[in-house]
């Protein structure tokens, strides 16, 4: 008696990966935040390390952002909220994404990394940019690719000089 062979998980290609950057930047550079979060896991990550310990833990490290799904949750709640005087008017941004590239595959899905450029106009503030790589873990679910954790590498050798970083890199 053999037995039938499992069918290796479909390999999600760069192309895949891409369209969902794209479209996750095009979500959060127009505000769409309550889309955005239906991109991410129920246990989600969202990372950006201080630029002196960028492979640090955050439990032990210090780092601008260490948010879980809850903190998340709540983040985006007080960015749309009118109230949130860091953000009201909300800023005006655009990303661009370059370099995407898989690290590791595996059949729930993709580590990936991609190098990004966000410019960040704000009423009575000079343009800032920030730069840096994006590495995310992605899985694939049934309703397509899930944001399992992002982390954002600044590569500003000094954040000061950007201002406060109210806003989803």
């Amino acid at each position: 008696m053999s037995s039938i062979p499992s069918q290796p998980a479909a390999r999600i290609t760069r192309a895949e990966v891409e369209d969902f950057l794209y479209m996750e930047a095009d979500l959060l550079d127009e505000w769409q935040l309550d889309a955005w979060l239906l991109l991410l896991t129920e246990n989600a990550e969202y990372f950006v390390p201080s630029n002196d310990a960028l492979h640090g833990d955050h439990r032990t490290s210090l780092f601008t952002i260490a948010d879980n799904a809850e903190r998340i949750r709540q983040r985006v709640i007080r960015l749309n909220d009118p109230n949130c005087h860091a953000e009201f008017p909300q800023s005006r941004t655009r990303r661009l994404i370059t370099n995407v590239r898989i690290i590791e595959q595996t059949d729930s899905g993709v580590t990936i990394t991609a190098n990004f450029v966000c410019y960040r106009y704000r009423r009575h503030e000079r343009i800032r940019e920030y730069v840096g790589k994006y590495r995310y873990v992605l899985l694939q679910t049934e309703n397509g690719l899930r944001i399992r954790e992002r982390r954002v590498f600044m590569d500003a050798h000094e954040l000061a000089s950007l201002g406060s970083v109210s806003f989803i890199l």
